[in-house]
């Protein structure tokens, strides 16, 4: 299926996003968030979607924001448009599945941030990143200055984002901010790859894993012991949990199914 600026095509239990706006780089629209945000919370209730992999026509994956479209903006535009852009974040933060972002060529500014509010990143050797809103006279929108300094630390993320410096792929996988690192020719199939394996996995106990470590940064230690120990009470009664004793002790591959 294409929506306006993104094509969406699901493949067995991997669904993949294409932000298509090629000519552009893939800078963001108000159709292509909407589209987005459409698509997280429908990939929620489809049962048959295990692994959702994001990632950019041509030859970047998203410049971000649209700099033909700055300094036309009204105030109230701008405050919808990230308001759009909001609602896409959380979207993903709320998804209980594994989003997976594929990064070639230059992702930067709200592009780079909507890769780091993906769960994993596969990205190309030579891609770069940049958190480029000094450049043009503003802060980090879509959620760049939450994300940044939980992963590098304030001083680092302070640098990223006054000097707006490009950075190399190979700083950020040393930084264990990118997971995967591959030539751009392998990069798909690295990325599906990844994907499929995960899609075999236990995906319900991914979704807790993931609200749980999201979660972390904003509880105290009791509050993750806690939370840890009503969660696992709950995922010893899953019948992916009963399937996974059963293969171990057979020593065979466990064949999970999400309950």
């Amino acid at each position: 299926m294409t929506e306006r600026h993104l094509v969406i095509e699901q493949k067995g239990p991997i669904l993949h996003l294409l932000l298509n706006r090629p000519e552009s780089l893939n800078a963001f629209s108000a159709d292509m968030i909407l589209g987005l945000t459409k698509a997280f919370r429908e990939a929620q209730d489809n049962h048959e979607v295990k692994v959702i992999v994001l990632s950019g026509a041509g030859r970047s994956f998203s410049a971000g924001g649209d700099v033909k479209s700055m300094g036309k903006a009204t105030a109230t535009q701008v405050y919808e448009h990230i308001g759009r852009l909001n609602q896409c974040i959380l979207a993903m933060k709320e998804l209980d599945k594994p989003i997976i972002a594929v990064v070639q060529g230059f992702a930067a500014g709200a592009g780079f941030n909507l890769v780091l509010a993906c769960d994993l990143i596969v990205a190309a050797e030579d891609s770069q990143y940049a958190l480029s809103f000094s450049k043009v006279g503003l802060i980090s929108d879509g959620g760049g200055s939450y994300f940044i300094p939980r992963l590098i630390g304030p001083h680092l993320a302070k640098q990223f984002l006054f000097t707006a410096e490009p950075i190399p792929a190979k700083r950020l996988y040393d930084l264990g901010v990118i997971n995967y690192l591959t030539p751009v020719v392998y990069l798909q199939e690295e990325a599906v790859k990844l994907a499929s394996k995960l899609a075999s996995g236990p995906i319900k106990a991914y979704g807790m894993m993931k609200k749980i470590v999201d979660h972390s940064f904003n509880s105290t230690l009791e509050e993750i012991l806690e939370q840890e120990r009503i969660t696992q009470t709950l995922m010893i009664q899953t019948e992916d949990h009963q399937e996974g004793v059963i293969a171990f002790t057979e020593k065979r591959k466990p064949n999970f199914i999400g309950k």
